[in-house]
């Protein structure tokens, strides 16, 4: 999880099966890994390849499906390792992107009776979540914890492992950034837009379903719509993207009840803005880069 501005070893090729080619740019997360990754996505994708049916950055690797039939392997390789070597190159290393803000109701009553009812397997029986999580951060209480949690940026690494979860990954310098150890025992059950966190990554659960990260609160809106009733699902029914910029927002329950009602009455439109992610900047003066993308925000 460093940050370090050094240049990335060459990544390792692996196939798996026939149809697809695996990059593991790096053996852990860090902003220039996972810029690595979606910026040879984002060559590759404009290519538009014949035979290349999907591309999937995450944390630290790109994952290829091709149809052999159409694409050589050997020519797929030569034309992903051309694009790692293009990224590799760029004297400039910026996305284009945008920063999008998240209304979360931290510490609600839906997150705290859920993570009541498994505590069991939990390694602090006693309190909730987010007094474990200020505690492994040495944080005074978990007011301090949310604070940390809502002032600074979250880059969206990857989004996967159910349909729309996104992966976050705090853009702070490696000794500020907030980790917490996931259950002990995953649970059984997680309220749908349940805003977790494992390890150093954060996340939104798009769904119900089971799950081992901490709960901290819970998001107001959809992220993921497969009836795309909402404005911002227009194009597909999964919001987040990788290389999104997150910037959550506390609010409290009646703020949380009036964006409901502007989701079921199909009127919620998520604050977003674009924005120039600079991985030079931002591991240079992450402070400084932060508080430029935030602003982008508040001229809105």
């Amino acid at each position: 999880m460093s940050q370090s501005t050094q240049t990335p070893a060459p990544a390792r090729y692996t196939w798996g099966g026939d149809e697809f080619l695996f990059v593991e740019i790096a053996e852990s997360m860090s902003l220039t890994a996972n810029f690595t990754a979606n910026a040879m996505a984002t060559r590759l994708s404009a290519q538009a390849i014949d035979g290349v049916t999907d591309i999937c950055p995450a944390n630290a690797s790109l994952l290829v499906r091709f149809d052999p039939d159409v694409v050589p392997p050997d020519q797929l390789e030569a034309l992903v390792r051309e694009a790692e070597e293009e990224v590799a190159q760029l004297n400039e290393q910026t996305l284009e992107t945008r920063i999008i803000e998240i209304p979360v109701w931290y510490d609600d009553p839906y997150t705290r009776e859920t993570g009541a009812r498994f505590r069991k397997g939990h390694q602090r029986p006693e309190g909730t979540d987010l007094d474990f999580a200020a505690e492994e951060n040495g944080l005074a209480s978990p007011q301090e914890f949310i604070r940390r949690h809502h002032e600074s940026p979250w880059l969206v690494s990857m989004v996967g492992f159910v349909a729309g979860l996104p992966f976050m990954f705090q853009i702070v310098p490696q000794e500020e950034q907030l980790e917490v150890p996931k259950y002990l025992s995953p649970r059984t059950d997680t309220p749908p837009l349940t805003v977790g966190h494992g390890g150093c990554f954060a996340c939104i659960y798009s769904v119900r379903g089971a799950g081992g990260y901490q709960m901290f609160g819970i998001a107001a809106a959809p992220i993921f719509d497969p009836a795309q009733k909402l404005a911002d699902f227009s194009d597909f029914m999964i919001f987040f993207k990788p290389g999104d910029i997150v910037k959550f927002k506390p609010i409290d329950e009646d703020e949380y009840k009036a964006i409901q009602a502007e989701v079921d009455a199909g009127t919620f439109t998520y604050r977003q803005a674009p924005v120039t992610f600079d991985l030079q900047k931002a591991l240079a003066d992450p402070t400084a880069h932060n508080r430029d993308i935030m602003e982008t925000l508040n001229g809105l």
